[in-house]
């Protein structure tokens, strides 16, 4: 299967901002010139061929309480790395857990509403994978930027018109 102009108009839109209205996809496929149950079939088909992974809110942790925050690197031998990550992902502060090539192997943030919880989630992470202090770097949130990426999906000829 293949990705068409209406995927793409579809991508593009659900990265500007899903309505906040009783039916958003009416909203939205009104916008791009399709009915909603084909909408919602494209979307379907996004999700099956692994180009759409979800549609997610992006929340606000400080307006939720959350002040503390900071990006967690471990370095976790192979063998203890599944261990290592049922601990992590058992903690409901803990987000963005990544597995990585790397010497750090294992990329996680907490956010918490202080720099003590964040400093128990850490140490009860270290004590119970029996990680050393050498193999964990913590990196705390000292100014916070909100960066939005977005791709233009928007198809164009080759010459640069639509």
């Amino acid at each position: 299967m293949q990705v068409d102009r209406i995927d793409l108009l579809i991508l593009d839109a659900l990265q500007e901002d899903l309505p906040l209205v009783p039916r958003p996809f009416e909203m939205i496929a009104d916008r791009i010139g399709i009915t909603s149950a084909d909408l919602l079939r494209h979307i379907e088909h996004l999700q099956e061929m692994g180009i759409l992974r979800g549609i997610t809110p992006v929340l606000e942790s400080r307006s939720l309480g959350l002040h503390a925050g900071t990006l967690v690197a471990l370095h976790v031998p192979d063998e203890k790395a599944d261990w290592t990550i049922e601990i992590i992902n058992s903690y409901p502060e803990i987000s963005h857990n990544y597995r990585r090539e790397h010497h750090y192997s294992l990329w996680f943030t907490i956010s918490a509403p202080t720099h003590e919880r964040i400093s128990r989630i850490l140490g009860e992470i270290q004590e119970k994978a029996g990680l050393p202090d050498e193999d964990i770097l913590n990196l705390p949130t000292i100014r916070s930027y909100k960066i939005d990426v977005r791709f233009d999906c928007r198809m164009e000829d080759a010459d640069g018109s639509d």
